[in-house]
């Protein structure tokens, strides 16, 4: 990870974060528990989600979190991978889903013309 855009969290970093709002932190936790607990989802399972979802939305932090709780709850290194190629695969579909509205400007230029 790049330090200078992405510095590791400090111990001075945490307290500070935690004393500008404590209460939505503890139920930020709260939630957090919550959702990545035994359920109808194993625990493995929701930590393969999760770092899918964090390729998507491209956070260093949670890639580095997710990946080693996922290890943690018995996740292999071919489910990790995996789950992120299926991120890729979503990511990548997206622009290939909304590629109908570039075309249906074009075509309405087109025929405005």
């Amino acid at each position: 990870m790049d330090h200078s855009v992405y510095p590791s969290m400090t111990p001075e970093l945490a307290k500070q974060r935690a004393e500008l709002a404590p209460e939505a932190l503890a139920a930020f936790k709260a939630f957090s528990k919550a959702v990545f607990a035994e359920g109808a989802l194993s625990k493995r399972e929701k930590q393969l989600i999760a770092v899918a979802v964090a390729h998507v939305t491209q956070c260093p932090y949670c890639i580095k979190g997710h990946s080693e709780a996922a290890v943690r709850a018995g996740a292999s290194e071919q489910q990790l991978m995996e789950a992120i190629w299926v991120a890729a695969e979503m990511r990548a579909g997206g622009a290939y889903a909304h590629s109908h509205l570039a075309l249906d400007a074009i075509n309405n230029l087109k025929a405005r013309s």
